[in-house]
């Protein structure tokens, strides 16, 4: 059954169809779809290290491209989870404040209060734009590690964009199952646009294992979900991602997928 909950989108009322992204940095990106803007894990901090719930050091090494005051009006946030500052940093905390909503997990919703709102796996949130059909936001699964991880890595949430008149978007979070991936694509493909959270994040934890889709997974995460294009994201900005820009090139190389690929440095827009 699905949960659906609705807001009335206030940023612009354009329904013109596509897609534009924004990268800011790590899991920070913009994404302009039918007339609204969206915003996916506030991260604005300097760079720095911070202490992870599990006990892992981690090193912010870049900071955004865009500061906060920048970014200008959202429409809505997709937090795909709270507990760790890489994707949730004390000045994305802050912008929290100023957001009409945070769609995110339901402890992540317990956690933050405020506008943040729960969803669980499969249930969905309608945006109104005005002038237009909706906007719906799908939360799906997501696993922040090897299966079992989640007594240490916690609860986290994918999304994924549908509308009448709009592109396919689906926004992975910090996501390293690719049978998860499989689950979505059966509900979903093909996707016009997949944001994957790539970077082979490995912070010390779990015995070193990713807790982010490694480079070749990445490139499998396309070709599963028949991807027209693919963003990368969180690959870069922190000092436990042992993958780069060079090593997601080699992989979508490899299996012939170059031309989807979209690859961003922060700072960098691309209309797709």
């Amino acid at each position: 059954m699905t949960d659906s909950r609705s807001f009335q989108g206030g940023a612009a009322a354009d329904p013109r169809s596509g897609l534009t992204v924004t990268a800011v940095g790590g899991p920070t990106a913009v994404l302009e779809i039918g007339g609204l803007r969206l915003l996916t894990d506030p991260t604005f901090d300097a760079p720095g290290e911070y202490r992870s719930p599990s006990g892992a050091l981690l090193t912010k090494t870049a900071p955004a491209a865009i500061a906060a005051s920048a970014v200008g009006e959202i429409d809505l946030v997709l937090l795909s989870h709270d507990q760790h500052p890489d994707n949730l940093d004390h000045s994305g905390r802050e912008f929290l404040r100023t957001a009409p909503v945070t769609l995110t997990t339901p402890s992540g919703a317990a956690r933050l209060g405020g506008t943040a709102t729960a969803l669980t796996p499969w249930t969905s949130y309608t945006v109104r734009r005005p002038g237009a059909d909706d906007l719906t936001v799908t939360a799906v699964p997501a696993r922040h590690g090897p299966e079992g991880c989640e007594p240490v890595t916690g609860e986290v949430t994918g999304f994924v964009l549908t509308g009448a008149d709009l592109p396919t978007v689906y926004v992975s979070g910090d996501n390293a199952s690719l049978e998860l991936v499989e689950q979505i694509a059966a509900r979903f493909a093909p996707v016009d646009t997949a944001v994957l959270f790539a970077g082979a994040a490995r912070p010390g934890v779990l015995d070193g294992a990713l807790l982010t889709l490694d480079s070749e997974q990445t490139a499998t995460a396309a070709q599963i979900l028949r991807a027209r294009r693919v963003v990368p994201a969180h690959f870069n900005s922190w000092g436990h991602f042992t993958e780069n820009a060079e090593a997601l090139t080699a992989a979508f190389d490899r299996t012939g997928l170059t031309d989807r690929l979209v690859l961003l440095g922060p700072g960098e827009s691309a209309r797709i």
